[in-house]
């Protein structure tokens, strides 16, 4: 009997282990069941002992040349965001032993204004899509929008991962979605934007990086600055420490974007520090490392030149 029952127990893991997706399977290669607490022990630590060797001038200087100017109001307008790149534009020649900013940032009816006024070489033309900022609609609509933004002269994608899937742990649905707007955007980088505010604790913020990675990410993004809760140093650091396992365990390297209040050069010297800590140097250029944060640019300029600007 005992025989029996050990046969039938058997089949029973056979079959469960034969049902598991391969996102499933993925997970199963990280540890996910990780400490909220401990968490924040090691982020608090990393600030106090790290972040002040890192307030220089050279940090600021390379900071805001991660920033990815963006505007994603209901009230843009040609005008508005035309003279936005008209701004980008004229600082290479007003700074010119500055670093330009990475990206310009706007909403996929923008993506020809800005792609046909930009004139600097080097900055990335990127827009939200996929029914920004909620991602709650059908994927063909998403991938219409992601495919008219590239004809239109995107040079990034911004998705949001669909978060009601993720935390009805549709673990299969979030990847697909992801995996077929990545398809759209083909050699283009797209970002996923998990909505860390909206997760419930350190680890679905693991579980959601490994799964964007996975499906195709080619950045992790924290927020949409949408909701009530955006970018924390917890958040980012569980972040870097699901890239740095993932390019440990495939050799793929993924970019970072900390994005959503962001409001002192503080919160941007303790994002830079995290993943210098915890990604190390080969993360530290402005491909790899960008910052979702519009309202320091001026603040970062000031602070690397030593004199207050009002510029952007």
């Amino acid at each position: 009997m005992g025989i029996i029952k050990n046969k039938v127990q058997e089949d029973l893991n056979a079959r469960a282990n034969s049902e598991k997706s391969k996102y499933e399977e993925a997970l199963e290669k990280y540890e996910t069941n990780i400490s909220d607490q401990e968490v924040s022990q090691a982020v608090a630590r990393i600030i106090a002992d790290k972040v002040p060797a890192n307030d220089t001038p050279e940090v600021k200087r390379f900071l805001f040349g991660s920033v990815e100017l963006t505007s994603l109001h209901t009230t843009d307008t040609e005008e508005s965001i035309l003279a936005m790149v008209e701004r980008v534009n004229s600082f290479a020649s007003d700074y010119p032993d500055m670093p330009h900013v990475a990206t310009i940032c706007t909403y996929p009816c923008f993506a020809k204004l800005v792609s046909d006024s930009l004139e600097v070489d080097g900055v990335e033309i990127a827009n939200v899509s996929g029914s920004f900022p909620s991602s709650q609609t059908f994927i063909e609509v998403k991938v219409a929008e992601t495919a008219l933004a590239l004809k239109d002269g995107a040079t990034e994608i911004d998705i949001v991962m669909p978060v009601g899937k993720f935390l009805s742990d549709d673990y299969e649905g979030v990847a697909d979605d992801i995996q077929e707007l990545k398809e759209v955007c083909g050699d283009h980088s797209m970002k996923v934007i998990l909505e860390t505010g909206d997760l419930r604790n350190a680890s679905d913020i693991k579980k959601a990086s490994i799964l964007s990675m996975y499906a195709g990410a080619d950045y992790i993004k924290t927020s949409t600055g949408k909701e009530k809760v955006s970018a924390t140093p917890e958040a980012v650091y569980v972040m870097c420490q699901a890239i740095r396992e993932y390019y440990d365990l495939t050799g793929r390297q993924v970019g970072l974007k900390p994005a959503g209040g962001i409001n002192t050069v503080h919160d941007a010297l303790t994002y830079y520090t995290i993943v210098k800590e915890v990604l190390g140097d080969r993360w530290l250029t402005n491909k790899w490392f960008r910052l979702g944060t519009s309202r320091l640019a001026n603040t970062l300029l000031s602070e690397a030149v030593g004199r207050e600007i009002n510029y952007f």
